[in-house]
């Protein structure tokens, strides 16, 4: 069966649309999967908002992933639940898009995004413009059958050194065929940058899992800022990933992460992590 719409996309249906303000939408999480990350929720959220900028600009350009100034996690989704999207955009231009927006569930906010920027490609570079109008036209209307994403392999980090509590560094390899490049994109693929920032993020999470904290109780994700996304991640590709403590306390924990390709700088983000009573 073709992935493509199915391997790698998170709207199931628009529910109101202003192209270039505005945009609704909703996205079910199918019930087989063992796990749907953080990081995908956000990038549903950042397609709802490419929908319309594409609608806007008549599926000439498509946005790609780029700046977030911060992307909050308020709390987790589970296989089977719809997720609410919205977004709001605060520019749709020839060369980049500006937006936030926010995802929840069952009544509970997921997550927040603000002062996301994509800039814009040709969109004949990436997909066909024709079947991007018919889907559009399909998500507005009845929408698309839930249940096509079958899940994404888990990316394997192979850790390279390190020190205890203050750094760690891994290598990512980028896999050379995977089903979501035929969904992302069909005509150039691209690895996705939300699974590249979830490598980051598990990197992350392992750092901080050496640190102490208030009472022994675990470091939570809580926040991602200054995301920076400065190049494009073919298949087969080998990066290498560092996650450094920025600071900390007995309750908050600040790192940065950075992406290295060889020996220049692609990427980037700060992570916040706090502690959490278990219930």
């Amino acid at each position: 069966m073709d992935d493509h719409f199915r391997a790698f996309t998170f709207v199931d249906r628009i529910t109101s649309v202003q192209p270039g303000v505005r945009i609704r939408g909703h996205y079910t999480i199918p019930s087989g999967l063992d796990n749907f990350p953080a990081s995908l929720v956000a990038e549903a959220v950042g397609q709802l908002a490419a929908w319309s900028a594409m609608a806007a600009l008549d599926f000439k350009v498509r946005p790609v992933a780029g700046l977030a100034g911060g992307v909050e996690f308020l709390s987790f989704v589970r296989p089977g639940q719809r997720i609410e999207l919205s977004a709001e955009l605060e520019s749709a231009e020839a060369d980049a898009v500006a937006y936030g927006g926010s995802a929840s569930a069952d009544g509970i906010p997921v997550i927040r995004l603000e002062h996301c920027v994509g800039p814009m490609m040709p969109l004949e570079d990436f997909d066909d413009p024709q079947a991007l109008r018919e889907r559009f036209v399909l998500l507005c209307a009845q929408g698309a059958v839930p249940g096509g994403f079958s899940g994404v392999p888990t990316v394997t980090l192979e850790t390279t050194g390190g020190a205890a509590g203050q750094w760690t560094r891994a290598r990512l390899q980028v896999p050379t065929t995977a089903g979501f490049f035929a969904d992302h994109f069909p005509r150039r693929p691209v690895f996705p940058g939300t699974l590249l920032m979830d490598a980051n993020l598990r990197l992350a999470a392992m750092l901080a899992s050496e640190l102490p904290a208030a009472n022994n109780l675990p470091w939570q994700l809580r926040a991602v800022s200054n995301v920076k996304l400065r190049a494009f991640t073919p298949p087969g590709e080998t990066l290498e990933l560092e996650a450094r403590l920025d600071e900390r306390d007995e309750v908050t924990a600040r790192l940065i992460v950075v992406i290295r390709k060889g020996p220049r700088v692609v990427g980037g983000a700060r992570v916040l992590f706090a502690t959490e009573a278990r219930a």
